[in-house]
């Protein structure tokens, strides 16, 4: 998935419009619920921060996820433990690594419903 085909998704399903609340970061976007609780945060990280060992920059999701399931969905490809978040209510998906486009979906939304 590409973080273009990403964005129009959110946009059509959840009329949430990205958020870019950090200058040092123009490409971080939060996407967030009415009353501005974030249920979705698009990232460009370093691979090196979820432990790859291509250092190259990825692109990545923050999601909220039910904290019985984040340790079988972390040991699915693609999917590690909630980046820069508290790692027991959020996991990280890789948007090009292992998930199919349905998968994401589905995580993005529970996060949306958690999240409210």
């Amino acid at each position: 998935m590409q973080r273009a085909q990403l964005m129009a998704y959110i946009a059509e399903q959840y009329g949430a419009a990205p958020d870019y609340p950090w200058q040092k970061h123009p490409d971080y976007a939060v996407f967030r619920h009415p009353n501005r609780k974030w249920f979705c945060v698009l990232l460009r990280v370093p691979g090196s921060k979820l432990g790859l060992v291509d250092g190259a920059n990825v692109d990545i999701i923050n999601l909220k996820a039910p904290p019985e399931l984040i340790g079988a969905l972390r040991s699915m490809p693609g999917i590690f433990p909630g980046w820069h978040m508290n790692k027991e209510h959020w996991i990280s998906v890789l948007l090009d690594g292992g998930q199919n486009d349905a998968t994401i979906f589905s995580l993005l939304a529970d996060s949306y419903d958690l999240s409210r």
